[in-house]
């Protein structure tokens, strides 16, 4: 992970000596938001930023990159690292996605794992935390872990359960593991994200800031794209498509004057394929009278027109590419 350029931060005006130390010291850093599948990291990240940066589905192994999402503060930028979930792969794309969570995690200042209060520590859980103990961590002779970035336990979902629910989780969490900071957090009822914002600015290294300050994401309009109608169709199919599902932006074509070559009035066309693994699945995707299809143009007109610019039309394409999930070369053709 290649941190970018820092930007340049002018404080040649400020010459009052007392005003420069009531100012606090400017934190940045990359945060890797880890946790087993469906535990609300893309909803924390969302959340955060205040945008969509990322896909938020109750389905598990939603995300599929490692999405930046930046939160710029007046004395903070944070990049959010959203990686999908670690995972025993079962198949070539699930060993693709995690070898994008251990490249997520080579060059990080902080690291949050999420927990979510409503169900118990299980063997996903300790198998990361085994996971980042090694790469992140020595161990002591007293058996004691010295953890060389901080470890701060996000607890998600508090909202499905009781005050002494909560204090009793809370407890666990603390025996779990050696944690920087615990913080307790619903993502969906905006509960605790202010003190949530808080603990991952004390917890970042001081630095400056890399980004500008109306930028929130890393992702260039075409993924932004891909992902929304990926999540879109999730949403749309409920339980009748499994995870065979793959989007790409082919292009976006801006109108143009032929003789001129200058940009003129009209709609951008965004041509976007659709791809699933059988003959069978297609008429899933597309629905009766193409309902799907034009369901989940209605529903992202107004974030597409917003990432490109202007007025958008969606060319969406459905095509089959027979068993992708395991084929190298198709893998690579569709981003993995």
């Amino acid at each position: 992970m290649t941190k970018p350029n820092a930007k340049k931060r002018h404080d040649t005006n400020m010459t009052n000596t007392d005003e420069q130390e009531s100012q606090p010291a400017y934190r940045s850093g990359f945060i890797a938001v880890v946790g087993r599948p469906n535990v609300g990291k893309s909803t924390l990240i969302n959340a955060l930023i205040g945008k969509q940066v990322a896909i938020a589905s109750s389905r598990p192994e939603t995300t599929r990159k490692a999405i930046r999402g930046i939160l710029t503060t007046d004395h903070a930028q944070l990049v959010l690292v959203d990686t999908p979930g670690i995972h025993r792969p079962r198949t070539l794309l699930g060993q693709r996605l995690n070898d994008i969570v251990e490249e997520s995690l080579s060059d990080i200042d902080a690291i949050a794992f999420l927990l979510p209060a409503d169900q118990e520590i299980g063997p996903g859980d300790k198998r990361i935390l085994s996971r980042l103990r090694t790469d992140f961590a020595t161990k002591g002779e007293d058996g004691t872990f010295a953890w060389k970035v901080p470890l701060i336990a996000i607890v998600t979902k508090i909202d499905q359960l009781g005050r002494q629910q909560l204090i009793d989780k809370l407890i666990e969490i603390n025996e779990f593991a050696d944690f920087s900071d615990i913080v307790p957090v619903s993502a969906l009822e905006h509960d605790n994200l202010d003190e949530v914002r808080q603990v991952l600015i004390d917890n970042t290294p001081e630095g400056p800031q890399m980004y500008p300050d109306d930028q929130v994401s890393e992702e260039r309009p075409e993924d932004t794209i891909a992902e929304l109608i990926r999540g879109a169709f999730l949403e749309e199919l409920d339980d009748e498509l499994p995870h065979s599902l793959a989007v790409v932006v082919d292009s976006i074509e801006r109108p143009e004057d032929n003789e001129s070559g200058q940009s003129y009035e009209g709609k951008i066309q965004v041509m976007v394929s659709v791809y699933v693994e059988r003959d069978s699945q297609k008429p899933i995707i597309i629905g009766r009278g193409a309902e799907h299809l034009v369901r989940v143009k209605k529903k992202l007109r107004t974030p597409v027109n917003r990432i490109v610019g202007g007025k958008a039309k969606l060319d969406l394409h459905v095509k089959v590419a027979k068993g992708w999930q395991s084929d190298p070369k198709q893998l690579e053709r569709l981003g993995f």
